[in-house]
């Protein structure tokens, strides 16, 4: 079985590539194919994540294992984590560029014989020397940093005990 996916770099840009995978291959395999099929060498540090038809980040499948009761890439295949449910994924490469990708199960379908696996089926756009800039915004409820912290003595250093 052949998993037929769209995986859409968020950039103003229209840049994704259409890439085929077998059902079987690891979630780690899949870091590296979509690595590959957009230029990066595969050598940072990467993050699945799942989330929801609204794109909402849920639990973080991390390339290695980092405890805390996470599974890495290597401990899950794609056909035991794709359903007719699950169908999205966010994936970001590099923690320190923060490429951030919309992976979307597109179509199930048989592989073809002498085909090699993982395939790009299909490239659109180019990839921009530097990753996009993201805008990052707290979650409702959550106060972001203000001058209030100030007058509360959170930045009140004149009496701590370093120098």
């Amino acid at each position: 079985m052949i998993y037929r996916f769209r995986i859409i770099l968020d950039a103003p840009e229209d840049v994704f590539r259409d890439l085929e995978i077998e059902a079987t291959a690891s979630l780690e395999d899949f870091h590296y194919a979509i690595a590959q099929a957009f230029g990066f060498g595969g050598s940072e540090m990467a993050s699945f994540y799942t989330t929801n038809d609204e794109w909402e980040q849920g639990e973080e499948l991390p390339l290695i294992d980092m405890g805390e009761g996470t599974t890495p890439m290597a401990g899950k295949s794609l056909d035991k984590f794709f359903s007719a449910d699950n169908h999205h994924l966010i994936y970001v490469y590099d923690f320190l560029a923060m490429w951030t990708f919309f992976v979307e199960l597109m179509e199930i379908g048989e592989a073809v014989p002498a085909m090699g696996y993982p395939n790009l089926v299909f490239a659109q756009g180019e990839v921009p020397e530097e990753a996009p800039e993201k805008e990052f915004t707290s979650e409702e409820g959550d106060e972001d940093f203000d001058d209030n912290d100030e007058e509360e003595g959170l930045l009140d250093y004149d009496d701590a005990d370093f120098y």
